[in-house]
């Protein structure tokens, strides 16, 4: 029972409580050990209690109906389940285990049936649950995360900088210099915790540099540790509601790089056991960010966090490319007219027309990967301007070293940290390819509201899914929702790709201060770029049908199949048939028949379907 104890009295949400009530709560209690892969509860089931980790990692996925993503990896001393305390209800996510671990169940029935026996530790009990839970929606539901969640515990404690002494809320990771910048930046409403991979980028970064300056012997060993697996706990999804920092700010970075240090710092300092704000013993500046400047961190935490925010586009993109190859073997039979200027071409089948926007999807998947490659280059090591004031001179190669280990990717140093220090030519580069696609897929988009235009007074050629009503006062009317708000993220990108443009321009001497406008164009673009591409694929392309009668009806009415048998018959024949065509409606066929240019099976054969959509031999 003393073992069960000790592990509840880790969890925040028992900590603070009574030996007496700890132990109520420890009756309840069902150790279980479990191998790596268990899964342990599963998103939509009823919560039958909550999950203590006693030892070992647990992951917590969530599936918003476009398969499963990672939310948070639980260590020990964390809890999963807790609010079926307060209420009956389902599990939002599943959670697995990533290692064997050791678990304490805890019934929800069985708890409360403890608790029953004493009403002041049901009331303590509770109320630490619904306070701890409280203070979570805050942090991570609320647009602006900040002095309205942090202050909600009512306690503070007090920092000083360079400006002077301030009242930090005492619950909170983040320091003095982080409160300043959430007074100072009201800017957008979107907070760093917005973007997950700009966070776990800037924990990388300290990580490795705690990593390098304990190997050059410039870190406590204790210190260094503590630094690694607080970056860790970030790396893995812990505390990213304490990165209140606006994205748009002024100072080049420095409040979110200065955030980074505070919460590294005051996580720390709980690891090796002191208080939060206890910074003689752990401090942001001397030993988070020893050897390092926002003018090198920031800068490359942007290039990370975009190489990561690259791969969920990218995995995006290639559902969407597999969809339009189905649809191209779905379609392949399917002939239709092809239009050229809006005005009818030559025949084609429906299959042609969605392999083609697959081959240019995988186009654009190819030239992000090859233009992503840029933002391997970093400038670590180069602190301020490139000259590497305050850091050891082998703590550049090292450090990009420790972040290759660290990210796993081929992480280089820039071959002169002067030059790259301002430079944001990778950012104007990729964000035009970026740009690039997000042009193409709205051009897709326009042609597929046109196919489906109608139902009965346009192209009709399509079917796409209904989802739902259209109009207000118009009964029946169905409107092509999902191409059309995927034109208009389309339409975000390329403002964001000019905005991006314009920050890359403003960049003056040995600095570029307005990274943070491209840092927020820049994920912004591939975070909406990707739901959309997500959208599309899953409520649009997956479901569409071919209006088969339609398709051929418009073919054979149209005066551009005489293309067809303009080899056979010449072009100033073609010609004639085509106007007279036009000016009586009769159609090619039949003009062509009487006209006797052409026998009945000459004419099966030149209108056949192989004949029109593909070459052939000229005779």
């Amino acid at each position: 029972m003393d073992a069960i104890t000790s592990v509840l009295r880790r969890c925040e949400i028992f900590s603070g409580l009574s030996d007496a009530d700890l132990g109520l709560i420890a009756k309840a209690a069902r150790r279980r050990e479990v191998p790596a892969g268990t899964r342990l509860f599963t998103q939509g089931e009823p919560r039958k209690g909550a999950t203590v980790i006693a030892e070992g990692r647990v992951e917590i996925t969530r599936d918003n109906g476009e398969g499963a993503e990672p939310v948070v990896i639980l260590g020990p001393g964390d809890v999963a389940g807790e609010q079926s305390f307060l209420a009956v209800s389902t599990h939002t996510a599943t959670g697995a285990a990533l290692t064997s671990a050791v678990l304490l169940d805890l019934d929800r029935e069985a708890v409360l049936q403890s608790l029953g026996q004493d009403g002041a530790a049901a009331i303590a009990v509770l109320s630490k649950v619904a306070n701890v839970l409280h203070q979570r929606i805050l942090y991570s539901a609320t647009p602006r995360t900040g002095r309205e969640q942090a202050y909600a515990s009512g306690r503070t404690r007090r920092e000083s900088d360079l400006i002077g002494p301030l009242d930090v809320p005492e619950d909170a990771l983040f320091g003095v210099q982080t409160l300043r910048a959430v007074h100072n930046f009201p800017i957008t409403g979107t907070p760093t915790s917005h973007f997950p991979a700009m966070i776990r980028a800037l924990a990388m970064v300290k990580q490795a540099a705690a990593r390098a300056n304990a190997r050059l012997g410039l870190l406590d060993p204790a210190i260094a540790d503590a630094i690694d697996r607080a970056s860790q706990e970030i790396i893995d999804g812990h505390w990213h509601g304490h990165f209140p920092t606006d994205m748009v700010q002024g100072g080049a970075g420095t409040s979110t790089n200065m955030n980074a240090n505070e919460v590294i710092a005051n996580r720390a300092l709980e690891l090796l056991g002191h208080k939060r704000g206890d910074y003689g013993h752990c401090h942001p500046n001397d030993h988070v960010n020893l050897g390092q400047s926002t003018n090198d961190v920031y800068p490359t935490a942007l290039r990370l966090s975009t190489i990561f925010m690259l791969k969920n586009l990218l995995d995006a993109m290639e559902r969407l490319k597999a969809a339009l190859h189905a649809k191209g073997r779905e379609f392949s039979d399917v002939i239709k007219m092809g239009r050229t200027q809006l005005q009818d071409a030559v025949p084609m089948t429906l299959g042609q027309e969605f392999e083609a926007y697959a081959v240019t999807t995988g186009e654009d998947i190819q030239r992000l990967q090859e233009t992503a490659r840029l933002f391997l280059e970093v400038n670590m090591g180069g602190t301020a301007i490139g000259t590497g004031i305050c850091a050891d001179p082998n703590y550049p190669q090292v450090v990009v070293e420790e972040l290759r280990k660290v990210t796993g990717l081929e992480i280089l140093l820039a071959e002169n940290l002067v030059e790259a220090t301002p430079d944001t030519g990778a950012f104007v580069m990729f964000s035009g390819v970026v740009k690039r696609a997000a042009v193409k897929l709205s051009k897709l988009c326009n042609d597929l509201r046109l196919l489906s235009s109608g139902p009965r007074c346009g192209f009709g050629e399509l079917n796409l899914p209904p989802m739902q009503p259209g109009s207000s006062i118009m009964p029946g009317k169905v409107n092509p929702v999902i191409p059309e708000v995927v034109n208009q993220v389309a339409f975000s990108v390329i403002g964001n790709d000019l905005t991006i443009t314009l920050a890359a321009e403003a960049g003056q001497l040995q600095l570029n201060v307005m990274e943070p406008i491209l840092a927020y164009s820049l994920a912004t673009s591939l975070r909406t770029l990707t739901a959309a591409v997500n959208v599309l694929t899953t409520k649009c392309i997956v479901g569409i049908t071919a209006n088969r009668d339609r398709c051929r009806d418009l073919v054979e009415h149209s005066i551009g199949i005489v293309t067809a048998v303009m080899p056979a018959i010449g072009y100033k024949r073609a010609t004639e048939v085509a106007k007279e065509a036009l000016e009586t409606g009769v159609p090619v066929r039949e003009l062509i028949l009487r006209k006797g240019y052409l026998t009945p099976a000459e004419l099966d054969e030149a209108f056949s379907l192989e004949a029109m959509t593909q070459p052939r031999p000229i005779r």
